[in-house]
């Protein structure tokens, strides 16, 4: 697994969702799709199944309703081919793009009662993430010429945390820490502890570069 860094310039729709694939595999992703369809529809969809015929057909549009910028398209559209695979998805905005009211991303066409069963789970990941995107990027706007940068943190939703990182780097942000095993990060927890025992913060610095792996940021 690797971070990629979007290349400008390159704002080609095809290239801007292969990035989505430099954060997961298809199988981490499909994971990720299946534990959140099964919170919706793991006990059916009665509504769906009560009133459309199984083989009435149709189409959706992806209509945006507020300002921000896109993120999580890919991963809708994979939602969609998850319950139904025969599903016509049509992506038209790539990730990344500042979108305003009234802007339709995608369509979908095909079976109704798929189209049903999948849209909000769909859109809770749209609209989660390009929440996110957008307000990285009225952060990212907020310090423009300072030499700062915004940088993510690990609290992040339990199961979330890639999707929420690539929403972040959409939005013009940085990525810090995936996981605890990326770097040392000595914080007031691990000083307090080791405080205790005697030790100074030079000490601990001391340690913390004696016993980490070689070459690893401290």
């Amino acid at each position: 697994m690797r971070f990629l860094k979007r290349t400008q310039g390159d704002r080609s729709i095809k290239s801007q969702f292969a990035v989505l694939n430099d954060y997961f595999s298809v199988k981490q992703l499909e994971n990720i799709i299946d534990l959140a369809l099964d919170e919706d529809a793991g006990h059916g969809d009665v509504t769906t199944e009560a009133l459309i015929p199984p083989d009435l057909s149709g189409r959706a549009s992806l209509l945006v309703k507020a300002r921000g910028v896109l993120a999580g398209i890919e991963v809708a559209r994979r939602v969609f081919l998850r319950v139904d695979s025969d599903l016509d998805v049509e992506l038209l905005v790539p990730d990344g793009t500042a979108v305003k009211p009234g802007v339709v991303v995608g369509t979908v066409r095909g079976h109704l009662a798929a189209i049903l069963k999948a849209e909000r789970t769909a859109l809770n990941f749209l609209q989660r993430l390009s929440g996110i995107a957008s307000l990285t990027a009225r952060y990212v706007a907020r310090i423009k010429d300072t030499g700062a940068g915004i940088y993510d943190t690990r609290k992040t939703t339990p199961g979330l945390r890639l999707l929420e990182k690539y929403a972040i780097k959409t939005g013009g942000g940085h990525n810090h820490r995936l996981h605890l095993g990326d770097a040392v990060l000595i914080k007031d927890n691990h000083i307090g502890a080791l405080r205790a025992t005697g030790m100074g913060l030079g000490d601990i610095l001391a340690k913390a570069k004696r016993n980490s792996p070689a070459g690893m940021t401290v």
